[in-house]
């Protein structure tokens, strides 16, 4: 998930849960503007990383999508920060648990005019057993309706965070969210430096390329990958070429 010339110390991986309609898909793409990863005239399409048409037609993210990023933090220091948008429905618990395993830290968007909801509650337990570290984020602060600590109150009864902990941001608006690149690079600790050691890694998505045909999604847990390497999948006991490898960026 990053390439060579990154010092594991300057790797972050995290994924942005929530319940539906909270703004995951919106605060991504606030992400990868503010970090330069897409230009405003790229960000034309409201939330670039829901790319099925079923997705852009109800407004949910359904797979879950990565993508890295480049960020120069107040540190002086350059971060790739590797993002999973992951699916909000309840339908979709299996794709959210499955990125969850590919990152050190997560992202908790609760909306500021709806409160703590169902699946907010059922997506914290995920990340939680998966031992994540979290950064609870409360969205859309600019609205009218907005009840900003009321929420927060929510989110400290059911986390047992300090107030300070929470961060407000309005994805729509952009406000807050260059707050919350520096607290991702500060709160979400750096992967476990094993390049040294056999190759192991999950599988946390594939798609289908006409041209290349199938293609996997890894985090690499252990060891390095490279190009022509073999790699064996337990599952069905088989074991591959890999044929191309690269990260995981724009279109």
């Amino acid at each position: 998930m990053a390439s060579p010339s990154t010092e594991v110390s300057r790797i972050r991986n995290f994924c942005i849960i929530a319940h539906i309609d909270h703004g995951k898909s919106t605060l991504a793409d606030r992400l990868l503007e503010i970090t330069h990863t897409l230009d405003r005239t790229q960000m034309a399409s409201a939330q670039v990383l829901d790319d099925m048409d079923l997705e852009r037609e109800r407004g949910i993210t359904i797979k879950s999508h990565a993508i890295q990023m480049k960020y120069k933090a107040a540190d002086g220091q350059e971060y790739t920060l590797n993002l999973i948008d992951t699916p909000g429905h309840v339908d979709f618990s299996y794709e959210v648990s499955r990125s969850l395993a590919a990152c050190e830290g997560a992202l908790l968007i609760v909306d500021a005019t709806q409160g703590v909801e169902a699946q907010t509650i059922a997506n914290l337990y995920l990340a939680l057993d998966a031992g994540l570290d979290l950064i609870p984020v409360i969205n859309k602060i600019d609205l009218p309706s907005s009840d900003v600590e009321g929420v927060a109150r929510q989110i400290i009864d059911l986390m047992g965070v300090k107030r300070e902990d929470i961060l407000q941001v309005s994805a729509k608006a952009g406000i807050g969210v260059s707050e919350l690149i520096e607290a991702i690079v500060k709160r979400i600790p750096a992967p476990a430096d094993n390049n040294h050691l056999p190759l192991r890694a999950l599988i946390f998505d594939s798609v289908f390329d006409s041209y290349r045909g199938a293609v996997i999604y890894l985090r690499i847990v252990e060891g390095a990958l490279r190009k022509g390497d073999k790699v064996k999948f337990f599952a069905s006991d088989k074991t591959f070429l890999a044929d191309e490898i690269g990260t995981m960026s724009m279109k």
